[in-house]
């Protein structure tokens, strides 16, 4: 692969005496193959991928012909061929495979974003002073500012570098002429204060011309899970605004459905905040969203889930989507902060959480079957959540269980009394358990496990 370009002169008003130009999809033709590692803020915060591409030739859509291009995307754990259309003016996608939509719109808003300057309608000279302005409030002009030698692992070459301002930060794509794609980019999403996070980001990791046969052929998907029919789409969100247990983060989550159903979404809104100034993000957080057990042992790491040690946000503000694949009842949903740092940084910080307890919606299956004789009555709640939120004591609650068990006003299948000295501490589980119970967040037959927890273990005695 040859540069057309000459090394120019620098200006800050274009490049002096260069007669070349550029636009995307400049040179694009059949055959052509590349292969891109990239990432998108609105993907989840700027991950990365390897998204590849073969233009298989032309298609006829309607009254337009467009490029017919097999794709492949390799995200972590997951592996999704597919195909995309791109246009002929300029290579934006318009259409293709369902499953490669999400990357589409990454392809679109970086690799091909120039596209809205320089298009095939519109080339763009290397000694124009400037290309146009960007559209956000306070945006800047863009600018061919220099010639630069960059080397990605497709190779070396000599490009121009195209910049413009965002936010207090330099946004750069390099570009080589008579190339259909830009090489690389590294640009920043614009903010008022604050490190300014990634906006996208990517390289060439290879490049192949006249490349006759699909080389994805054969190629097996290994896609996300597909959820079910009729999951929600209209709901409201449950707005929850806490510290963390050892209140070093504010958080503020908005998550929907209040409700959901295993085999559908959670959407979560998670603002990561200064404890001592509400108004400023946290950068760079290190983080997790768990699935706990009455231990807080992780029984399910959304990390894990999608191939990664854990989940990153530079900028503090996540809206992401999480499958519930947990059975009905109460899921202890646990988000876990290891710190702020760097992606390739371990965080110095004790880690911190937030656990939000989330209903899972369906038929609950009791681990033990009750009896036929389950029957609690309502006033007895009272008690469960004042012990739950420490207006009474726990030897106050055992006694007040022991008389109810004891009278047969509370029934409890049959349970074999443990040899413990009845003094033994009460499991925090167990006080979550009869708050959530008092609140009606839980079944009775949940409730009555604990207090048959207590007795087989020793730690309630009945006379």
């Amino acid at each position: 692969m040859q540069n057309a370009f000459a090394q120019g002169d620098i200006l800050t008003e274009g490049i002096r005496d260069n007669t070349g130009s550029w636009w995307v999809g400049e040179g694009l033709k059949k055959g052509d193959q590349f292969s891109y590692r990239m990432c998108h803020v609105d993907f989840s915060e700027c991950s990365d991928f390897e998204m590849n591409l073969w233009i298989e030739g032309d298609i006829s859509v309607g009254t337009e012909t467009k490029w017919l291009v097999q794709t492949v995307v390799y995200d972590r754990i997951y592996v999704i061929p597919g195909t995309m259309e791109l246009g002929k003016i300029a290579p934006e996608p318009t259409g293709g495979s369902a499953e490669l939509s999400k990357y589409r719109g990454a392809f679109k808003t970086s690799i091909v974003w120039l596209s809205a300057f320089a298009n095939a309608n519109e080339p763009k000279a290397f000694s124009k002073p400037s290309w146009g302005k960007i559209a956000n409030i306070g945006g800047q002009q863009i600018i061919p500012k220099e010639m630069q030698t960059i080397t990605v692992p497709a190779g070396t070459f000599e490009t121009a570098l195209i910049t413009w301002k965002t936010g207090g930060e330099i946004s750069k794509v390099w570009v080589l002429d008579e190339f259909p794609f830009p090489i690389k980019a590294e640009t920043f999403t614009h903010v008022s204060s604050g490190i300014a996070p990634p906006e996208y980001q990517f390289q060439l990791l290879d490049y192949k011309e006249n490349v006759q046969t699909n080389p994805f052929a054969g190629i097996e998907a290994k896609l996300p899970g597909i959820l079910k029919e009729g999951c929600p789409q209209n709901y409201d969100l449950v707005d929850v605004k806490r510290s963390t247990n050892n209140f070093a983060y504010l958080l503020e989550v908005k998550y929907g459905p209040e409700n959901p159903s295993p085999g559908c979404q959670i959407e979560w809104f998670i603002n990561f905040k200064n404890k001592f100034d509400q108004t400023e993000f946290l950068n760079q957080v290190q983080y997790d969203i768990f699935v706990v057990d009455e231990n807080l042992t992780p029984l399910r790491s959304i990390a894990q889930d999608e191939g990664r040690p854990f989940l990153y946000s530079p900028s503090g503000q996540i809206h992401t989507f999480t499958e519930v694949i947990e059975d009905p009842g109460m899921a202890p949903y646990v988000i876990w902060i290891y710190g702020l740092s760097p992606e390739n940084i371990v965080p110095s910080a004790t880690p911190d959480y937030l656990q939000i307890n989330i209903q899972i919606a369906g038929d609950v299956i009791p681990k033990h079957p009750p009896s036929p004789g389950l029957a609690i009555p309502d006033w007895i709640k009272n008690n469960a959540r004042w012990w739950a939120t420490g207006l009474i004591g726990d030897s106050d609650f055992v006694t007040g269980i022991q008389f109810l068990i004891n009278q047969d006003i509370m029934k409890i299948p049959t349970t074999a009394q443990g040899t413990g000295t009845g003094t033994d501490e009460i499991p925090g589980w167990i006080k979550n358990n009869a708050g959530w119970w008092a609140d009606g967040l839980i079944t009775d037959n949940d409730f009555v496990q604990g207090i048959q927890f207590l007795i087989e273990n020793g730690i309630m005695k009945i006379g």
